[in-house]
């Protein structure tokens, strides 16, 4: 399956409390990845600028707000533009995938109502202006996307505990020379959640939710002359010990579970991106 337009940068974005997901089951679910080296980080930490992830504190070289010097601005562009790649052309090493199951009339039918439920909510942000009145931020809107998203903390937060296909995390939407126009949502959730409870909101046999994984980011002095064949969502460092050797920082998942829905296409595959 090709992956849609998703550029998890934006998504990049999100508040996601961990909400009684159980972490063993998540590490028996199939081809799941693992995540040895994450005891002691909190893996449900929420920030301002990505799911489940503090930009500022927990990734070197990532800093997004205010009072980034230019090192940072370059690392920063260098990761983003790797991941849009990765999203763009390939699955690669650091993206997990949940498998498409086969398909069957009942999760189509809950797909089929969840889209309408979204559009209906979605029309009034054809106007990203109301988008922006209403809490939505735009993540790192100077750098060129093929996506951008515009994200609700507070949607984030409640969709960690339920959901409303009504209440997306991030809208999606492509830049215009006017400024930007609609093209889809993403729904997001707590990366400690196990597989079933992902299919419990939007069918694995329809989509398939991601999670970023098996990152290596780079020593914080080299933020300005990083190498991104080594390092970054593109990087070819998947492992710890390589991480550690190079001098990076290793982090076996990052954000959250990711869905992203394009309401406006003509065919329900388009839709869920498959």
């Amino acid at each position: 399956m090709n992956i849609r337009n998703k550029i998890p940068a934006a998504i990049f974005a999100a508040i996601l409390l961990a909400s009684g997901g159980d972490l063993a089951a998540q590490q028996k679910q199939q081809r799941k990845p693992t995540d040895d080296s994450a005891q002691g980080q909190d893996k449900s930490g929420m920030d301002h600028d990505m799911p489940g992830m503090n930009m500022d504190q927990d990734m070197p070289g990532m800093k997004m707000g205010p009072g980034t010097n230019d090192s940072d601005h370059q690392a920063e562009n260098g990761a983003v533009s790797a991941m849009s790649h990765m999203h763009h052309h390939q699955m690669g090493p650091h993206m997990y995938m949940t498998a498409l199951r086969p398909s069957n009339p009942e999760d189509w039918k809950k797909a089929d109502a969840i889209v309408q439920g979204l559009r209906e909510a979605v029309e009034k942000y054809k106007d990203y202006h109301v988008a922006l009145a209403e809490g939505f931020h735009i993540f790192m809107p100077n750098l060129p996307q093929a996506e951008y998203h515009f994200t609700s903390y507070e949607n984030a937060f409640v969709e960690s505990f339920t959901f409303d296909p009504a209440r997306p995390t991030s809208l999606l939407y492509k830049k215009t020379k006017s400024g930007y126009d609609l093209i889809g949502a993403m729904y997001t959730m707590p990366k400690r959640v196990t597989e079933e409870q992902l299919n419990s909101r939007v069918p694995l046999s329809v989509a398939q939710w991601h999670l970023h994984t098996k990152l290596c980011m780079p020593p914080k002095g080299e933020r300005g002359h990083t190498d991104f064949t080594k390092f970054g969502f593109q990087g070819s460092i998947v492992t710890k010990e390589a991480c550690d050797e190079a001098g990076g920082m290793y982090y076996p998942v990052i954000f959250g579970w990711m869905v992203h829905v394009y309401p406006y296409e003509d065919t329900r595959e388009k839709i869920w991106g498959q």
